[in-house]
């Protein structure tokens, strides 16, 4: 099936085209948001669970495990089939069906049923993040792609303190099941809505008319583009040098307040929760400088991603050789403020390098690189060298992976240019692209009209 692109919402004027842009932006900023707290808010209930139920450390863990096992295992795939049958299509399904799964695990009267239900909640969330951010990409000029991924992207981390804090409130009024009917009903809420806006007109515009209508590649075919680039590969693998330091403090730092700090799993957890939100934070606004300081030079972005790193790097490093204090906790909360910040940049350069019919699965594989390399292996890497050198040194050790990732960055810079032009040589009918033009002579003219030659003439 394939999305229906509505005539006006090519034909409309561009402040239309824009409003219409953002309203998506919203719907799947707020279906993300529904996403992670539909994920989160088991962690909310462990308590309930395990005293209704007398579960283990290990089931309810599980609970957790689970959907990211299944995300991990089908995002690429379903990716796939998301850029060959339809986008909005695909995120309206995918969210009626996280909603069901959450509201049957709100009726599960048994463990085995509600992991069940947390099995199907990662099936259907597996490719939401890549086939939203494929939307993303086509509704928006790509002077903003860096901005509004960025954005969305922070949405996850938003959405996981959102559905921990939230969670347990309504459990702690209501009792657990209803905290899982109330996200899942949100889920569902937000599914029509999308649809109803963004699936009947379309969210692919003239930009991307061409490439939908394009012969469909090949699955060998579309393997082979995915590592075409030089680029894309080089920022593949830099994302995921920077994601681990990133996951590694964000896995670490509950018990690292708690050993050196002093603090109770209660207190550590609060704090822990303010560094993500300092994160999500830095993630989206990253993207916005990235988007303002690179609109005439876009290979511009490599280096200011670099710089994020390179700042991760400093800023994590200063603070684990200081001992602990405010000086070591302003020093983190700088350094995680950057640690995201590349994150809708690299996004929106990795989907440059490649083929238009292919940006969902591109995002896939991105969050794929991202997840392996840095949200997975951060928190077990740091805890083996923890075991035999002791926590305070593996953290410090813990950033010379966003060395690693500043170099990549900037390798991928001197690949950029023509890889970028891959691409950019296509002839593109699009309005939007005719509009930068447009803006651009207009720049050019104004330039021109206040020279002071103009002047005197």
């Amino acid at each position: 099936m394939s999305d229906h692109v509505d005539a006006t919402a090519t034909t409309a004027s561009p402040a239309g085209r824009g409003v219409y842009a953002w309203v998506v932006f919203t719907l799947l900023f707020g279906l993300m948001l529904s996403e992670y707290m539909s994920r989160q808010v088991v962690t909310a209930v462990f308590p309930l669970l395990e005293q209704e139920w007398q579960l283990s450390d290990t089931q309810l863990g599980s609970l957790v495990g689970v959907v990211g096992l299944m995300v991990g295992v089908l995002a690429l795939p379903i990716s796939l089939l998301v850029d060959r049958y339809g986008r909005a299509f695909a995120v309206t399904l995918m969210a009626i069906a996280w909603g069901g799964a959450t509201i049957l695990g709100g009726v599960a009267g048994s463990f085995l049923v509600l992991l069940f239900a947390r099995v199907l909640l990662g099936a259907a969330q597996a490719a939401f993040g890549s086939a939203g951010g494929a939307i993303l990409l086509g509704v928006f000029p790509p002077r903003l792609h860096s901005t509004v991924m960025g954005a969305f992207l922070a949405a996850a981390l938003f959405g996981s303190v959102l559905g921990v804090a939230l969670g347990g409130v309504i459990a702690s009024h209501y009792g657990w099941r209803i905290a899982f009917f109330v996200m899942g009903a949100t889920a569902l809420l937000l599914s029509a809505a999308f649809w109803l806006v963004v699936g009947k007109r379309g969210e692919t515009p003239s930009k991307h008319r061409a490439a939908a209508s394009a012969p469909r590649l090949s699955v060998a075919e579309v393997m082979r583009a995915l590592v075409s680039a030089p680029t894309a590969v080089y920022v593949y693998f830099g994302a995921g040098m920077q994601m681990f330091s990133l996951g590694a403090l964000l896995g670490w730092i509950p018990s690292y307040l708690n050993r050196y700090y002093g603090l109770d799993a209660g207190q550590a957890g609060v704090n822990a929760g303010g560094l993500v939100l300092i994160s999500a934070f830095g993630m989206a606004l990253g993207g916005a400088v990235v988007d303002r300081l690179s609109r005439r030079v876009p290979g511009r972005r490599l280096v200011i991603i670099a710089i994020y790193a390179a700042t991760t790097m400093a800023m994590f490093g200063a603070a684990f050789l200081q001992g602990p204090g405010p000086i070591q906790l302003a020093l983190i909360a700088v350094g995680i403020f950057f640690s995201g910040a590349h994150n809708g940049p690299c996004t929106a350069i990795v989907t440059e390098v490649n083929d238009s019919r292919l940006h969902a699965t591109v995002l896939a594989t991105y969050a794929l690189a991202t997840s392996l390399l840095g949200m997975a292996a951060g928190p077990f890497v740091v805890g083996l060298v923890a075991d035999s050198r002791g926590l305070q040194f593996a953290l410090l050790a813990m950033p010379v992976t966003s060395l690693v990732a500043c170099v990549l960055f900037l390798l991928a810079r001197r690949q950029y240019g023509a890889d970028a032009r891959r691409f950019a040589a296509a002839p593109e009918s699009s309005l939007e692209a005719i509009e930068e033009q447009v803006t651009l002579l207009d720049f050019h003219a104004d330039e021109h009209a206040n020279s002071p030659r103009a002047s005197r003439d």
